[in-house]
Parts: structure tokens; sequence; C-alpha cells
């Protein structure tokens, strides 16, 4: 069964053992050699398609191009025979594919989520695991293994310690649950993943304005790079390297001085010995290129298009009041006091965490497109900008509190509208969960997978190409030792032109 771990900060001179430190304690966990479960081996391969449908559909896309041409410039090196890259036949070594590949599985902010205490993007644990696996031959039950220790520490990290109240950025629990999950992968033993868990986290921390304001490029990046730092600090540690301690409990460590401080407490669920780790069973993935929390306002802004129309005419419409959570209102609603977010001339990134504009759109168009709902045309539409200004968010508290709940069946991630028409009607509506969630309307299964890969990769990657990869990840239980890179995609010829990258120092 699951034990919760007291956390707390202590003084040098207390002199905390090492084996009653978070760090070892998440180190045990990713050593512990307990069989995966089918059920969880299932979802594992529904994750690796999700981030190969999102990859691929950035493979085009400025960071991912940039990022790319850095990684082509560091070849395979000697501990190995290198890793894949998206789109592309080219080896490099695995801290950068890890961070290509990174970036571009993040970049359109469209694979899975976990949201509790914190955020976070689970699946970003999927890309340097896999970088390691290509580059030392491991085999599909091993890249199962680690893929599900990564999931495991990083959900319930967050299902613990909040990051973004101190303004600090959700990848500081994915730099901890990378380097976990290539300790498992590779068989590491507890002192040596102890040592790279500590130098993940030391490496990736820093500050939430990446997520604030006129959001940069830098957002899809951030995962990419803690994903790089867990690759060279599992190098590290193996080397025999060691990193601060205790990284997390210390009087000068990552607890006292970026989150609660001197007398924060924490209680952190980590398996037991033995117990199998199912954590990416409590994950959920995205029909829509959103930010996870604007996953169920899409869902019910088009079923108000449908059910509704007037409200998507801005003559008819006086008010447009949403009722959320804390964090709904706070990051991406109007609690954000972030004028960006109803600026028409906002970038993508500031765009896709913008309730106000989301709805907006969703609402005009009973539909959500990955490229096309953010246009700059799209964003600039007289009646969108009006109707837009009109909508506003509140936090509600029986919202916040199902937010938080620990209960499955009713934490939510949605909460209530209220459109007030210019002749005094009042239109109210709610959702408590995304169409595509476990518990909502039409949750995603292998199906749902599948297609959002066949419609992402359309047109992008020939057709043979995309029966291939759906073959051998549903073979991924059976790929032998080596044979990790039929996990790569390969782009039509004429999608990439390597060529046309930006130049840089590399």
């Amino acid at each position: 069964m699951v034990k919760e771990h007291h956390v707390r900060v202590y003084k040098s001179e207390e002199n905390l053992p090492r084996e009653d430190q978070l760090a070892y304690k998440i180190a045990q966990v990713a050593a512990d050699p307990v069989a995966v479960s089918g059920e969880v081996t299932d979802m594992v391969i529904n994750r690796v398609i999700d981030n190969a449908s999102v990859a691929i559909a950035s493979l085009n896309r400025a960071p991912i191009v940039a990022a790319r041409a850095q990684a082509l410039t560091h070849g395979p090196t000697t501990g190995g025979k290198g890793s894949k890259v998206f789109g592309i036949e080219e080896r490099v070594a695995p801290e950068w594919a890890a961070w290509a590949n990174g970036v571009a599985v993040r970049e359109l902010d469209y694979h899975d989520t976990f949201l509790a205490a914190d955020y976070s993007h689970p699946g970003d644990n999927i890309p340097p695991i896999l970088a390691v696996a290509q580059h030392v031959g491991s085999s599909g039950a091993d890249l199962i293994r680690g893929i599900a220790t990564g999931y495991e520490i990083q959900v319930n990290l967050v299902k613990a310690i909040c990051l973004h109240k101190h303004k600090i950025d959700h990848v500081a629990h994915l730099g901890p649950s990378a380097a976990a999950g290539i300790g498992t992968l590779l068989g590491l033993d507890v002192e040596t993943i102890f040592q790279s868990v500590g130098q993940a986290l030391h490496t990736t921390t820093a500050t939430r304005q990446s997520r604030k304001g006129e959001i940069s490029t830098w957002k899809a990046h951030a995962p990419a790079f803690a994903g790089k730092m867990a690759v060279e600090s599992a190098d590290r540690a193996m080397r025999g390297q060691t990193s601060p301690v205790p990284i997390y409990e210390g009087e000068d460590g990552v607890i006292a001085w970026m989150l609660d401080g001197p007398d924060a407490s924490y209680m952190v669920p980590l398996p037991t010995p033995g117990e199998a780790k199912r954590a990416i069973m409590d994950t959920y993935t995205k029909e829509h290129s959103a930010e996870y929390q604007a996953q169920a306002w899409i869902d019910l802004a088009r079923k108000l298009h449908g059910e509704r129309p007037e409200v998507t005419d801005p003559a008819n419409v006086e008010s447009v009041l949403i009722k959320t959570s804390h964090h709904t209102h706070y990051v991406i609603g109007s609690g954000a006091n972030d004028p960006q977010k109803y600026s028409p001339t906002a970038s993508r990134e500031t765009l896709d965490h913008s309730i106000p504009y989301i709805f907006t759109v969703a609402l005009q168009d009973g539909a959500w497109h990955h490229v096309d709902s953010y246009a700059p045309e799209r964003a600039a539409r007289p009646d969108t900008a009006e109707l837009w200004h009109k909508v506003t968010t509140v936090e509600d508290a029986e919202w916040t509190r199902r937010y938080h709940s620990l209960d499955i069946a009713e934490k939510a991630f949605g909460g209530s509208v209220e459109i007030t028409l210019k002749d005094g009607t009042v239109i109210t509506d709610q959702i408590a969960v995304a169409d595509a969630h476990p518990l909502g309307a039409r949750p995603f299964a292998r199906e749902q997978y599948v297609n959002k890969f066949r419609t992402l990769a359309a047109g992008l990657v020939e057709e043979a190409e995309i029966e291939r990869f759906l073959a051998a990840v549903e073979r991924l239980p059976e790929l032998a030792a080596g044979e990790l890179d039929q996990l790569n995609i390969t782009a039509a010829p004429g999608v990439i032109d390597l060529a046309a990258a930006p130049k840089g120092l590399f």
C-alpha cells in the first residue's frame, strides 16, 4: 500500500539520516523491481502514442526547429549508439535527444496532465527516459518500467508539494521524476539514483515567470531542460559524483528557501516495497490543444454553441461570468491580472493560458483546432474581441474544494457559467470534467489515442510510416533490446528542411 512520508526542514546539526531523506525514499521506489501491471502497460503505450502525436504536429514550429538544430550538432557519444530525434533519421547524444524531443512534445500544450497540489504534464518524463533507452539499447519492457516510475514519482510529488504558490515552475518535480525513471530503466542501485535525483532537483528549480505575462517560447523548453538535466545527472551519479544533501530537507535546501520555509510540513505518498506503480492511471490527456484547465471549458462552449447560438454574437451578450477553482481563476482566468490574456496580439503561448479567449473562440466556432484557433487573424476578429472582453472569471469555493479533492469521483477541473443577455435572460450551465477525462462524456481509450495520432500526423508522415509506428508501439512489451528505435517517426519527404534552421553557437 501507499505510505505517506512526513517531510520537513532539518537544521544541519540534526544530521538527517540518508535513509530518512525524501530523495533517498524516491530512489528506493525507483530501484524496486516490482512488475508492471497489464493495465499500466497499456496506458504507457497510450501515452507514447499521445506524445508522438503532438511531437509530429509540432515539427516545423520555431522552438522545435531551433531545438532540433541544436541537438544535431551533438552526435552520439561513446557510451552507446545515440538516440533518435522525432521526424528525422539522424542520431544524437541522448541528453540532446531528450532536449529536442522534449520541446516537440511540450510545444502545443496538447499531451497528458495531472493536477493536484501543483500542476504537471507527466508525459514530459517519456522523452528523456526513451532517449536513454535508445542510447543504451534497452528493451520495451525496460522502457515501460522506467516510464511507470517517472509517472509514479511526479504524480506523488504533485499530490503533496505545491510549487506554484511560491512562484516556482512545476518542472522542479519533473527533474527528480525523470532521474528516477532513468534509474529504473538502467537498473541502477539506490545510492546512485539518490545522487541523481538530488542533482536533477538542484538544477531544475526556476521561477514561474516563464508562465506569466507575455509567455515566451521557453514554456516549451522548460520541461525539455529538466529532462536533459535528468540525463546529465544520471551520468554524473553513475560516475560517482554526489549531490547537495539533504536536497529537499536541508536548512539551505529547496523547501527552506524556495517553498514553504523552515516550518514546512508535507506528507508525500510513495509506494511501499513490492507495491505496483499505478500513478499513471490517475493522469489524463487532452482532446484539445490548450492548457488542461481549459479542456472542460472548450467542451462546455461547444455544447452551448449548438444549444444557444444567440450567445455567440456579442450584440446579444451583456456579460459572461465563469465560476471556477482558485487555480483556474488565478492562472488562466482574469484573476491572473494579465492584460495579455485579453490582447488580440498576444502570443500563442499566452492565448492557450487565457480562459476568456479560449471560451470565446470555442463558443463562437463550436470547435477547437490546434492551429486555426490560435491564428493571429482568428484572435483579431472584431466580434471575437468584443465578446472576449465580456468574459471574466471568479473563484468559487466549492469548485476549488473539488479541484483539490483526492476522491477521483468528485475531483473536478471545470465550473459553472452565467451568460447574461442584454434582454435580461440569464443562461447557466456547468461542467465538472472534460469529455475526454476518464469520468467524462467520451473518455479517451486506445481508439481515441490512435485517432489523435492519425489526425495530427496526416500530411506530415507517410501512411506506411504511420502504420509501421502504430504496429511497433502496440508491441512495446515485446520489443527486444536495441529495438526501441522503432518508436521514432520519420516525417514525409520535404516536410522538414534542416538547412532552413536558425544558426547559433554550436
